[in-house]
């Protein structure tokens, strides 16, 4: 294999190495694409990723068609990420892989689709989007003769459950988001090793702080669009306020849609190259020790950001009309997992099992899994269809 096609020329020396990526089951390597860009490729082949047209960020998809979806936001994350990675001269194929899978274990209803199936998995296991995505694409996914789920590399793995941080402290305890280690982490790591003690790889950090870029920016936009809240309130904080003032200096008498478009992209500019500054500075101080870099907003920008996702929690993700749907979402998924637990037959021919044989747990977590790979779309019917009653948000 060439070895160009392996690992870029131009990569720094903390970057991920793809020569010498491995995965947990032995198979042929491509002699025309890299391991992180097959990774990437079975990712964006997957009924997983196909499914995130149809759930939710904020706000439902029947609401619109130009609201983000999570399948919309993993695209604008990987942009985002892979301008960054370009520029640290990071592997941009291990950071588009990392950003493209870290919603595929996404609920229905955005966080309030979790919330319910965690409250329902409180007697086996709990429930978390970064584990049930490693379940997802080690063990749901069954397109392949030789394993199950996609076969992605360590590395792949790794990134994708701790890209928010460490799991484990050094002595090998659980310090991961929780009281204890989702269900689906501990089955895998029990069958194969992850580092879940190190830090996150350089790429992971990279997909981690490019999905806050992201969302900090189109949250704004659909907020604008759903009228929740106005460009007259965000004029109020600091990030914002100094860009809506800058393009209204460039273009006088710009109308509004224009206005919002010039000021959200420089949003996602300034804190791009932000990250970029910032990192730069801790590469230096680092010496390239990988180790010791962390990819950041600088404190100012971590300041404005804060600032930022604070008016967004108060005037979008906690406005009543998101809170009065959000509620309804949870109480919907929680009555199918209860019916479903009840009325195994209810279960398509494909998830249908002998409870008889099987124990109330691995069945709770069978149930989970279905309702979890839900779109809003199809949650919505099989509650129609169960319950003869039609779902309605308002």
């Amino acid at each position: 294999m060439n070895s160009d096609i392996l690992q870029a020329s131009n990569l720094a020396a903390y970057a991920a190495r793809a020569d010498q990526a491995k995965r947990f089951h032995g198979e042929e390597e491509s002699a025309t694409r890299s391991p992180f860009q097959r990774d990437r490729d079975r990712i964006i082949h997957s009924a997983a990723f196909r499914r995130l047209q149809y759930k939710t960020q904020v706000f439902i998809y029947h609401e619109g068609d130009h609201f983000r979806t999570r399948l919309t936001h993993s695209l604008e994350v990987s942009q985002v990420a892979k301008s960054i990675a370009r520029a640290l001269h990071l592997d941009e194929d291990l950071v588009e892989a990392l950003s493209l899978a870290h919603y595929l274990g996404h609920t229905p209803f955005g966080h309030a689709g979790e919330v319910a199936l965690d409250q329902c998995m409180t007697d086996y296991g709990g429930f978390e989007h970064n584990a049930q995505s490693l379940k997802i694409v080690t063990k749901l996914e069954k397109r392949y003769a030789e394993f199950d789920g996609l076969n992605l590399t360590r590395e792949t793995l790794e990134g994708l459950v701790k890209h928010n941080g460490t799991l484990l402290d050094a002595g090998g305890e659980y310090i991961g988001a929780g009281t204890f280690m989702p269900h689906a982490l501990a089955e895998f790591t029990a069958r194969f090793c992850l580092d879940l003690v190190s830090p996150p790889s350089l790429e992971a950090q990279v997909a981690n702080l490019s999905d806050d870029i992201a969302y900090n920016s189109h949250d704004i936009d659909d907020g604008l669009r759903a009228h929740l809240i106005t460009l007259d309130d965000l004029r109020s904080i600091e990030l914002t306020a100094g860009l809506i003032k800058t393009v209204e200096e460039k273009y006088t008498n710009l109308e509004e849609p224009r206005l919002i478009h010039e000021t959200l992209r420089r949003v996602i500019t300034v804190m791009i190259y932000d990250v970029l500054n910032q990192t730069r500075v801790s590469c230096a101080q680092a010496g390239a020790m990988d180790g010791n870099i962390v990819i950041a907003f600088s404190p100012e920008m971590r300041a404005q950001e804060r600032e930022l996702k604070e008016f967004l929690n108060t005037h979008i993700y906690q406005h009543e009309l998101v809170l009065i749907k959000m509620k309804r979402a949870r109480k919907w998924l929680g009555d199918l997992f209860h019916y479903y637990m009840e009325t195994p037959a209810a279960l398509p021919a494909d998830w249908q099992v002998d409870v008889d044989t099987m124990e109330k747990p691995v069945f709770a977590r069978q149930v989970c899994d279905f309702i979890a790979g839900m779109t809003d779309r199809f949650a919505m019917d099989e509650y129609r269809r169960l319950f003869d009653l039609t779902p309605i948000f308002r």
